[in-house]
C-alpha cells in the first residue's frame, strides 16, 4: 500500500506535509503524503472539485489534490481500519464515515430522490394519457350503429319498465293536471287583480269574432327590415294574389333601410308602405345587449298590427316576414280556413308553416291534409282582431313568437296547420345570423300544387269532430318499436304509432326518427294532444303519449 498514512487530530493545511487533510469524523484527519504516491503531479495541495465523471461512480464531490483511485483505495483501507463500523457506510463503492459526508453529497441524493419521484409521475402520466386515448378515440361506423341501438334498446326497455307502472303513472298525472289547473286558477285571480288596479285602456275595443263577417277584407301585413331581396316576396304575393281588394298588401318597414325602401317604393300603388317611426335603439339588460334585434322585432310587431287594427280598422291579418316565398294556393288556403276560425272559438290562429315539413317527412301526394296544432307555427300566420284586443296590453319587449307559446297566451287553444307549408324562408341573413336557417329552415318543403280549398268542407277540423276521428285513427294505429321503425320492418302495418311517455324518451325518439324534438311548455312543435304526425321512409307514424295523456307538463322544455 506504500507508506502508511499518518494521523493528525487538527484540520486544515498539516504544515509537516504541506498538504491538505480529508476530514473524518471525530474530528480525525488523514494525512496524504505526496511521497507516498497518492497526490501526482505538483503544485501543491490544493482543494480541487472532483470531475464530473468521477461524481457519478460515487466518489466525495471534493477531494484535496489530485487523487488517483489508488488514492481512494489507501482512503478506503483507513477507513476500514481505523473507524468503527457503527460511524461508516458504504457509498457507490467508497467507505465513507458517517456523517462525513459533504453538503454536495447530501444534495446529490435529493436530486436522485426527486429523480425517481419525477418518473414515477411521469410514468403514471404516460398510463393515463394512453387510457384518455383508448377511451376517446373515433368510433367505427359499425360501433356507431351499434351505440345507436344500444341507446334506443335501453330507452325502449325503460318504456317497457314505465308501462308496467302505468296505474302509478296515470296517479301522477292525474295529480299533476290537478295541481296546474289549481295553479293556472290562482294566477290567473292574481292577474284580474293586478289588471283591475291598472288605468283603464283609452283605445276602443276592436270587434269580436261574431261580428265578422266570413267575407271580410285580409290584409296581407309584410313585416320589412333591411333585405333588398323583399321583391322576391312582393313578386310572389303579388303573382298570386286573387284579388286586390279582398287581400290588399302592406309593407311595414323598420331600421330605415334605403336600398330595401326603394325597392318597397318601386311597386307604386299595388301596395301600401308604412314606416316604423322609432328607430332607437332599446335599454336592455346587460346581458340581451346580443338580442337588441329581438326587441327591436317585437316593438315592430306591436307597431305594425296596432296600425293594422286600430288605424286602418282592419278585422283580421296575414301577418308574413319579408324572407318569405308562399305556395300558388297561399291565398286559397287562408280564404277557405277563415270561416272555421270565425265559428270555432278553440281556434286562435292559422298557419302557413308545418314545423316537421321537411320533404322526405311529408305526404306531397295529399297536399290537402290539414291538422290541428297545439303549437303556435307562425311564419305565415292569420290572427283576428280580438286576439290582439287581447295581446296588445302585455305584448312582450322581446321573443314574442316564444311568448306566444306560453300557456298564459295559448289558454288551451289550438292553430291550423297544413301537411305541405304553403310558406318558404330564404333569408340566411337575420338576427339568429342563419344558425337555424342552415340546420334546418332551408329543408323544407314549399306546395307547389294548387289545391281548390274553398270548394272542400273544412268541418272535421272542429275541435270534437277532431277530436274524435284524429285520436281514434293515432290509437288505432298498431304500436310499434323504434329500432323496428327504423329497420324499416312490419311494412304490411302501414301507420303504426311510438308511444313515450317522458320527456326524455320523447326527445331521444324524435331525434332518432328525425323529428324536431324541442318542447316549448311542454308542447312538442306541430304536436297535437302531445301526438306529432309525420311520413318516415314512406309510411304514417303517429309518435304519441299514452292513451291516458291528461295535459302538457310546463317542465318539459
Amino acid at each position: 500500500m506504500g507508506s502508511l498514512p499518518a494521523l493528525s487530530g487538527g484540520s486544515g493545511w498539516n504544515s509537516a506535509a504541506g498538504c491538505r487533510l480529508l476530514p473524518l469524523p471525530s474530528g480525525i484527519l488523514l494525512t496524504l503524503f505526496k511521497s507516498s504516491g497518492v497526490l501526482e503531479g505538483g503544485g501543491g495541495c490544493q482543494e480541487t472539485p472532483l470531475p464530473q465523471e468521477r461524481r457519478t461512480l460515487g466518489w466525495p464531490p471534493y477531494i484535496y489534490g489530485n487523487m488517483t483511485p489508488s488514492s481512494y483505495a489507501q482512503y478506503n483501507t483507513f477507513v476500514e481500519l481505523f473507524v468503527p463500523a457503527s460511524e461508516k457506510k458504504v457509498h457507490g463503492g467508497i467507505v465513507t464515515p458517517i456523517g462525513g459526508e459533504s453538503e454536495h453529497e447530501k444534495t446529490g441524493m435529493l436530486k436522485k430522490s426527486n429523480l425517481v419521484l419525477w418518473g414515477v409521475v411521469l410514468f403514471v402520466a404516460w398510463n393515463a394519457l394512453i387510457l384518455f386515448f383508448l377511451w376517446t378515440r373515433p368510433q367505427s361506423s359499425s360501433d356507431h350503429s351499434r351505440l345507436t341501438e344500444e341507446v334506443i334498446r335501453l330507452a325502449q326497455d325503460a318504456e317497457v319498465e314505465l308501462e308496467r307502472q302505468k296505474d302509478l303513472l296515470h296517479q301522477i298525472y292525474r295529480y299533476s293536471a290537478l295541481w296546474n289547473r289549481r295553479k293556472a286558477t290562482e294566477a290567473k285571480r292574481l292577474h284580474l287583480s293586478v289588471a283591475s288596479s291598472a288605468p283603464p285602456s283609452t283605445a276602443a275595443p276592436l270587434p269580436r269574432r261574431s261580428q265578422i263577417s266570413p267575407d271580410a277584407v285580409l290584409p296581407v301585413l309584410v313585416i320589412a327590415c333591411d333585405r333588398s331581396t323583399v321583391r322576391r316576396c312582393l313578386d310572389k304575393l303579388l303573382h298570386y294574389r286573387p284579388s286586390k281588394e279582398r287581400f290588399p298588401i302592406i309593407v311595414s318597414q323598420d331600421c330605415g333601410h334605403e336600398e330595401t325602401a326603394r325597392v318597397i317604393a318601386s311597386y307604386g300603388d299595388a301596395i301600401m308602405h308604412i314606416k316604423q317611426p322609432n328607430l332607437s335603439d332599446i335599454p336592455v339588460p346587460t346581458d340581451h345587449r346580443k338580442f337588441q334585434g329581438y326587441y327591436k322585432i317585437a316593438r315592430h310587431y306591436r307597431w305594425a298590427l296596432s296600425q293594422v287594427f286600430r288605424n286602418f280598422k282592419y278585422q283580421a291579418a296575414i301577418v308574413v316576414e319579408d324572407d318569405l316565398e308562399v305556395a300558388p294556393d297561399f291565398f286559397e288556403y287562408f280564404q277557405a280556413a277563415f270561416p272555421l276560425l270565425l265559428a270555432d272559438p278553440t281556434l286562435w290562429c292559422l298557419s302557413a308553416w308545418n314545423d316537421n315539413g321537411k320533404e322526405q317527412m311529408v305526404d306531397a301526394n295529399h297536399p290537402e291534409l290539414l291538422y290541428r296544432t297545439d303549437f303556435f307555427p307562425g311564419l305565415g300566420w292569420l290572427l283576428l282582431s280580438d286576439l290582439w284586443d287581447e295581446l296588445e296590453p302585455k305584448w312582450p319587449k322581446a321573443f314574442w313568437d316564444d311568448w306566444m307559446r306560453h300557456p298564459e297566451q295559448r289558454q288551451g287553444r289550438s292553430c291550423i296547420r297544413p301537411e305541405v307549408s304553403r310558406t318558404m324562408t330564404f333569408g340566411r341573413k337575420g338576427v339568429s345570423h342563419g344558425q337555424f336557417f342552415d340546420q334546418y329552415l332551408k329543408f323544407i318543403k314549399l306546395n307547389d300544387r294548387f289545391v281548390p280549398f274553398t270548394q272542400m268542407d273544412l268541418s272535421y277540423l272542429k275541435k270534437d269532430e277532431y277530436q274524435r276521428s284524429f285520436l281514434a285513427q293515432v290509437y288505432g294505429a298498431p304500436e310499434l318499436r323504434v329500432e323496428e321503425l327504423q329497420g324499416n320492418q312490419r311494412r304490411e302495418l302501414g301507420t303504426v304509432r311510438v308511444q313515450y311517455t317522458t320527456r326524455d324518451s320523447f326527445k331521444a325518439f324524435a331525434k332518432a326518427l328525425g323529428v324536431m324534438d324541442d318542447l316549448k311548455s311542454g308542447v312538442p312543435r306541430a304536436g297535437y294532444q302531445g301526438i306529432v304526425s309525420f311520413l318516415f321512409r314512406g309510411r304514417r307514424v303517429y309518435l304519441a303519449p299514452p292513451s291516458d295523456w291528461t295535459g302538457y307538463d310546463p317542465s318539459w322544455s
